[in-house]
């Protein structure tokens, strides 16, 4: 998976760097693994605007995405590499032998026609989903549950990894892509190899125009507002608005907001890198 420069015929195009979509081999989604999607505009129930900068963007359609693989023990043929617009790595369509279908994020290296299983007795192979428990030490991996049978929770987004560097009894040692070192239950299952598409943090959109499709509406700085609108808000001229802090006035640097008696924090071994 590439990326293509432009070259500057517009303002736009002069720094735009986006994906390019050679590995992917299917236009349209399979119709029974797809649901509508509707957007929300930032606005909840009662129709005020709890979150701001949302709006717009293309219809998008959800693909229902496996995240259990819990159909242990069948074979499954890797039918098509496609396009998800909700999220940022791209998915492949299974074809079960038992005839059942389902969308996995797809990792590097999947090819179409590839065949990939899941279960205790899979091989460490990429593509496959089996308990941690059966994964040999230093192997990478993606889709990690945090509980078992509850569905891949961590590591899913493009070019993401982490390293099942050891086994402690019942736990497993997983370096994070944070640089977080923690236990979870060998029981819970992962799946070999990274997250595909890993060129994606190469991409710039290139113009602002690209944010707003994909529903961004522009964000305005604490600081050139009023004092009545933000706590970093006024002075004269360019006052650069004194501690950042969030519109509700909680510290937006260097404060930790981890709850201090936080049930997981047991199973740190070590925090993430600043």
């Amino acid at each position: 998976m590439g990326i293509r420069k432009l070259k500057p015929t517009t303002p736009g195009q002069r720094h735009k760097v986006i994906g390019a979509f050679d590995k992917i081999t299917a236009s349209t989604p399979e119709k029974s693994l797809v649901v509508g999607k509707s957007s929300t505009g930032g606005r909840n129930n009662t129709g005020k605007m709890t979150m701001r900068y949302l709006g717009g963007g293309h219809k998008q359609k959800y693909r229902i995405i496996d995240f259990k693989r819990n159909k242990d023990g069948i074979p499954a043929t890797v039918k098509s590499i496609e396009y998800d617009p909700n999220r940022t790595s791209r998915i492949a369509l299974l074809y079960y032998a038992d005839g059942a279908k389902s969308y996995i994020i797809a990792p590097n290296g999947l090819e179409v026609g590839q065949t990939v299983v899941s279960g205790s007795d899979a091989a460490p192979e990429v593509g496959n989903t089996l308990p941690m428990a059966n994964i040999p030490v230093g192997t990478i991996i993606h889709n990690i549950e945090l509980r078992p049978g509850q569905g891949a929770k961590m590591v899913r987004s493009a070019g993401a990894f982490a390293q099942l560097t050891s086994k402690e009894g019942a736990y497993a040692i997983i370096k994070m892509p944070s640089g977080e070192t923690r236990k979870i239950l060998a029981a819970c299952k992962a799946t070999i190899g990274s997250v595909g598409n890993s060129d994606h943090g190469l991409e710039k959109s290139g113009k602002a125009g690209r944010s707003r499709w994909l529903g961004r509406r522009p964000h305005n700085r604490g600081v050139v507002m009023n004092p009545v609108d933000h706590p970093m808000g006024g002075g004269e001229g360019r006052a650069s608005g004194g501690h950042p802090r969030s519109r509700t006035g909680l510290y937006a640097k260097g404060l930790k907001t981890r709850a201090p008696k936080k049930h997981s924090s047991k199973y740190i071994i070590e925090r993430r890198k600043k």
